[in-house]
């Protein structure tokens, strides 16, 4: 039998360092560069070595690459897929530490000769030595470290179950690399013949609140989805203020409406989303001056369970509505109070009734056109090209003002959730008794993982009406951003995510548990896959 090169907790070790050391910030160089690199470190391994077809990078977005690994047993369809991202966040709150974001070791010996400069917790992880520091360490290469060391091991022992490596770009902004692995998961099931069983990621336990020490599996995965709006007033001086009115003024009444609005909030196995808070508020215009400001959007975070995208958009137009009606009592008492006449009352205008309207008023050759400029702008994301393509069409459509446009703006996650499912339900049974069995360490179930993962994008169902108003109201749908609906519904196995324990993702102080990422976690993701193989055998 081969010798084995990541089997043991120092060799994990060894290669999580070494992943982490490629630095690979979303939509930077790194991020291109990282799967190259995994190529070529999974490419040592004589299974890929003997059947190189069975591990490729595909094309993703802005020239970046997911990477799939297949080990297939000859005799056996029934497939794990395991699924990681290997983009982070950024690294510039390290401040003077930056360089040693992505050195682990380095880092770790920096914060134990800066203890009085971290807060009570940290210093006593620090002391303790049990804790690995670094940007990516918790989310989510050790998720991707332990899935490469699984896959070496079954291809190396011939375990009789196909398991499929994915990981991809992008997850921390638009998960451009999870929508587009989708059709290579349905292809790949075609072309090998495989029975996806169950898909399961490897993020890493989120806290449920500060300090929280518990371990966690999830059976399933928050949904996020951004309600958007475009505020459309009267241009004025500023010196005739009354004579216009301003975008601020009108956004106020809507913000204040959105912002921890428990409408939005659901509840399900007695789990609750986070209140919706406003994610970006600004002005359109790309200069100062002394015209009253009369373009502004804003950004409203909405986490979902059960409501799919036609729900949001329909509470979200009732509250649009509300706070127009008030804008608009509001601004005649003010207007009667100093004797003037209002230009007119705020409406609410469904981005797809503008769209409509545009077309019908400037022809379709005239819309190409327009988004044609908008999308020339690769230096705007697609919250920006959403906004930019609502306002260019406003601009053309002044006769519609005072306005309120309200849209999505990407991305859109999809809340998935495999609770009851009967392998799914089996899996977490024998993982929790094995981990008190084995490590004494005690797990408890979450029904929706909380951090936001890529699982949002398999095992998806829903009536097409659930999805309509998403792509009827999304400016840039179908050509900067879409969703791959149909394919999703075909990867309809369950989900499932066993990960690390760590603490502090996306600050500075991002640590992973060493002996729990190290020994406990990959025993218990081995056994369980070995567990979902005797399944199928019996």
């Amino acid at each position: 039998m081969n010798k084995m090169l990541w089997n043991t907790p120092e060799s994990l070790k060894s290669l999580l360092t070494e992943l982490v050391s490629w630095k690979s910030i979303t939509l930077t160089e790194g991020e291109l560069q990282f799967p190259i690199k995994l190529y070529k470190k999974l490419a040592e391994l004589h299974y890929f070595r003997d059947l190189p077809n069975q591990l490729k990078l595909q094309d993703s977005d802005k020239g970046r690459k997911f990477l799939t690994a297949l080990y297939k047993h000859p005799e056996v369809k029934e497939t794990i897929c395991l699924i990681s991202h290997f983009d982070t966040v950024n690294t510039e709150e390290y401040g003077e530490l930056e360089h040693l974001s992505t050195k682990t070791d380095e880092l770790t010996k920096a914060f134990q000769e800066r203890l009085d400069q971290l807060s009570k917790e940290v210093q006593t992880d620090v002391k303790s030595g049990e804790y690995l520091f670094g940007r990516g360490t918790m989310d989510m290469k050790m998720g991707l470290a332990m899935h490469m060391s699984i896959i070496e091991k079954a291809s190396t022992e011939k375990w009789p179950i196909n398991l499929l490596l994915l990981t991809v770009p992008d997850e921390e902004v638009n998960s451009a690399g999870m929508r587009d692995a989708v059709s290579t998961l349905v292809n790949l099931q075609e072309e090998y013949d495989l029975n996806y069983k169950l898909f399961l990621n490897g993020e890493p336990v989120f806290t449920q609140e500060p300090g929280d020490p518990k371990y966690y599996i999830y059976s399933g995965t928050i949904g996020k989805i951004m309600p958007a709006a475009l505020f459309y007033g009267k241009e004025t001086h500023a010196g005739e203020p009354l004579s216009g009115i301003t975008s601020p003024y009108i956004a106020s009444f809507l913000t204040r409406k959105m912002e921890w609005n428990d409408e939005f909030q659901e509840t399900d196995f007695d789990e609750i989303t986070p209140l919706p808070v406003t994610l970006q508020q600004k002005d359109l215009r790309l200069e100062y001056s002394t015209q009253t400001p009369f373009r502004s959007g804003a950004l409203y975070n909405v986490f979902l369970m059960k409501r799919n995208a036609s729900e949001v958009f329909n509470l979200f137009e009732k509250i649009a509505l509300k706070a127009a009606e008030e804008c608009n009592i509001e601004y005649a008492n003010i207007c009667k109070k100093h004797n003037v006449n209002t230009i007119g009352k705020v409406k609410v205008i469904q981005y797809k009734e503008l769209y409509k309207y545009a077309i019908d008023k400037l022809g379709e050759d005239c819309i190409l056109n327009l988004k044609k400029e908008i999308y020339s702008h690769s230096e705007w994301d697609d919250r920006e090209k959403s906004f930019r393509l609502a306002d260019y069409l406003m601009i053309q459509c002044q006769d519609l003002a005072p306005a309120i446009i309200i849209l999505f703006a990407p991305p859109y996650y999809p809340a998935i959730n495999s609770t009851g499912n009967e392998l799914v339900e089996q899996c977490i049974k024998f993982s929790s008794e094995l981990a008190s069995n084995q490590f004494n360490l005690p797990v408890k179930r979450i029904h929706y993982f909380n951090g936001i993962s890529d699982l949002s994008y398999v095992n998806y169902s829903d009536s097409s009406s659930g999805w309509t108003a998403f792509e009827k109201n999304t400016p840039v749908w179908g050509d900067c951003y879409t969703l791959p609906f149909s394919l999703m519904e075909k990867l309809n196995a369950p989900v499932l995510n066993i990960g690390p324990f760590g603490k502090d993702a996306h600050k500075l102080t991002e640590r992973l548990h060493m002996r729990n990422a190290f020994e406990e976690v990959p025993f218990i993701v081995e056994e369980v896959i070995h567990m979902v193989s005797k399944m199928n055998r019996s």
